[in-house]
């Protein structure tokens, strides 16, 4: 097991179950009206959204795409300080300071209680923390696992061993950025083997999937899903031939389109899309208003 530091000062828990609920419904009845708009403005709004909302065999997830044309794809863990950024909020005061601006953020990867990861990571072409290929229990031991990884500014996903052999040589030139996690949930096209489709195992999870043509795409369930379910939308519904599981319980998302800053505990490695502050960014979706739902029968 990864232990996992506990929550302090004034960071707070994810919100309920229902309302995380009637969140995802809503932003989807939103997304669903803002398609119906009429004029070119709305449209062109709609294609450029980093995150959107969707749902894939009855499952609710939010979907982020990286578009390398338009925006920098970073990894962060430690502020110049040597001590970890550990919110979403801090990292992104940090990077105003340098002119630069979140367009999305996602927790990205496994980590122990010095908010520091456990497996592999490269940052700004450091290597910071050796590929771990040892054995062990839990989620990121669960073989195969993988790393997501960014070269030439260019994402990939490859399974741990595959990524050893590409990169674990003397003549091998590092990727500019590289965190592991695990498990894999598609290596190749093909379902990890450990996932079973009749699994009653149900949590929030996210992960990251890289298209045959280098789209990198950041998923994060709005309610608890199987490991199996998640792996299906990444191969079958996202298209994605490698995808990587990030975290489960802490899964957490920063998006300003979607008013999202995920709170639940202190983080460890981030992942971040980057715009120049200069750029406009994109006008938030007022929240839909909502009727009180009554509370869940036990």
């Amino acid at each position: 097991m990864i232990r996992r530091p506990a929550s302090r000062g004034n960071w707070r828990w994810r919100a309920p179950l229902w309302m995380r609920l009637w969140g995802a419904y809503a932003s989807l009845a939103f997304g669903a009206l803002a398609a119906l708009a009429p004029g070119a403005a709305a449209q062109q709004n709609a294609e450029a959204a980093a995150c959107r909302a969707q749902i894939y065999e009855g499952g609710f997830y939010k979907v982020c795409r990286f578009d390398p044309a338009k925006m920098r794809l970073a990894l962060f863990n430690l502020d110049p300080a040597g001590e970890p950024f550990g919110a979403f909020g801090a990292l992104r005061d940090h990077l105003a300071a340098q002119g630069e601006r979140i367009v999305f953020a996602f927790n990205a990867g496994m980590f122990d209680e010095a908010l520091k990861p456990i497996g592999l990571y490269i940052e700004s072409g450091r290597k910071l923390k050796s590929l771990n290929r040892r054995a062990g229990y839990g989620n990121f031991h669960l073989k195969p696992n993988g790393v997501f990884y960014i070269k030439d500014g260019r994402p990939a996903v490859l399974e741990t061993e595959a990524y050893a052999r590409k990169f674990e040589r003397e003549d091998a030139k590092l990727p500019e950025y590289a965190t592991q996690s695990g498990p894999m949930l598609v290596v190749d096209g093909k379902i990890h083997p450990a996932f079973m489709a009749d699994s009653a195992s149900r949590k929030f999870r996210n992960g990251v999937g890289v298209t045959a043509e280098g789209e990198a795409i950041f998923v994060i369930s709005d309610l608890p899903v199987t490991f199996h379910a998640f792996g299906r939308f990444f191969r079958d519904g996202l298209k994605t031939p490698n995808a990587l599981f990030l975290d489960g319980s802490l899964s957490s998302l920063f998006s300003p389109e979607l008013r999202r800053d995920d709170r639940a505990r202190p983080l460890g490695p981030m992942v971040a899309a980057l715009a120049a502050q200069e750029d406009e960014a994109p006008e938030a979706a007022p929240p839909a208003p909502l009727p009180k739902p009554s509370a869940p029968r036990p």
